[in-house]
């Protein structure tokens, strides 16, 4: 009898605390200070079982901490992947390690911009390698798991950690040490990588990814900056008078509760969008909506809907290499 052929998926290292190297096994709090990495083939030799349900071609990308990943390495990742499954039509997914501060964003990124719809598995360790209890082994292999898992498919970009399978769009890290950080608040979660080997999920996002949007990346070779004013009692303009006259074309306003900010703060926004800057209204409070109110459409705001201020920030970046028509961004906040 032949024997049954293993779905391919290729492994992207990128770095982060999956990777890094500490002193002792007692150290879950200094392990970068030495800025020692294992590469992703030495990950994956931590977890041979992986071995016997898929052929992992393993690539190491990037070797950093999280907080060095950046919008010109989103453009690059993205764009490898679409070239994995452009050339490789064997290819069943693709899974990448990735340092667990940044790691939400990436993976939103990518949701925007991978075209195909095999899987993308973004993954990530509280602890390190070196560490006792180390999540490293299991996340590293429920992720190749996920991402090798057919029923795992046109359901966009996924997280995968503490064995729980998130939507790239509504995962945020919540914790800053504990395993069980990553949540998708009043979302929840989507299924489990689970302990009886099965990839099992319950529910999927109707929100457009992947191949369904419109962000084609072939020809943008650097994203335009976009960045995120925190609101915060008695905030005024300072902040936001700073970015207009530094001319960057987008603001994310993170504001307090349904997105309203003190008055000065908000001043300081409508003379921003005087000056031709996006704007959009987002909250800090981690749940529910930000609508188009009355006010909010008057003063000419785009309404984040309930993307996180950082997520609404990556949005609003890809949609300015479409459009400067803030009607036409409103809607991409209200699809994506």
């Amino acid at each position: 009898m032949a024997e049954e052929r293993r779905p391919r998926v290729y492994l992207i290292g990128t770095g982060g605390s999956i990777s890094f190297v500490g002193r002792e096994r007692t150290d879950y709090i200094n392990y970068s200070y030495d800025n020692k990495h294992l590469t992703i083939q030495e990950l994956l030799d931590r977890v041979p079982e992986v071995n016997e349900w898929a052929e992992v071609r393993a690539e190491q990308f990037l070797n950093v901490g999280s907080t060095e990943v950046g919008p010109s390495h989103w453009l690059a990742l993205a764009k490898r992947i679409n070239t994995i499954f452009r050339e490789d039509p064997e290819a069943a997914g693709v899974a990448i390690t990735h340092g667990t501060a940044t790691l939400e964003e990436t993976a939103y990124f990518l949701n925007l911009t991978v075209k195909g719809r095999n899987p993308v598995v973004v993954t990530g360790a509280m602890r390190p390698p070196t560490g006792m209890g180390t999540d490293t082994d299991v996340n590293l292999m429920d992720c190749i798991r996920v991402a090798a898992a057919p029923q795992s498919a046109g359901r966009g970009v996924l997280t995968v950690l503490n064995n729980e399978i998130q939507a790239a769009r509504d995962v945020t890290k919540t914790d800053s040490y504990r395993l069980e950080t990553f949540r998708s608040n009043q979302l929840g979660l989507l299924g489990y990588a689970d302990s009886d080997g099965e990839v099992v999920f319950y529910r999927t996002t109707t929100k457009a990814h992947t191949q369904d949007t419109e962000f084609d990346l072939e020809d943008v070779a650097e994203l335009p900056r976009v960045d995120i004013a925190f609101s915060y009692a008695g905030a005024d303009g300072l902040l936001v008078d700073a970015l207009a006259g530094a001319g960057v074309p987008g603001i994310v306003a993170a504001g307090l509760g349904s997105g309203g900010s003190p008055p000065a703060f908000m001043a300081a926004l409508r003379k921003a969008m005087e000056r031709g800057v996006k704007v959009v209204i987002a909250t800090q409070v981690g749940n529910g909506r930000v609508m188009r109110t009355r006010r909010f459409d008057e003063a000419g705001y785009i309404a984040a809907d309930n993307l996180s201020p950082k997520k609404a920030r990556i949005l609003l970046m890809l949609a300015l290499t479409r459009t400067s028509q803030s009607e036409e961004i409103q809607r991409m906040m209200l699809t994506y």
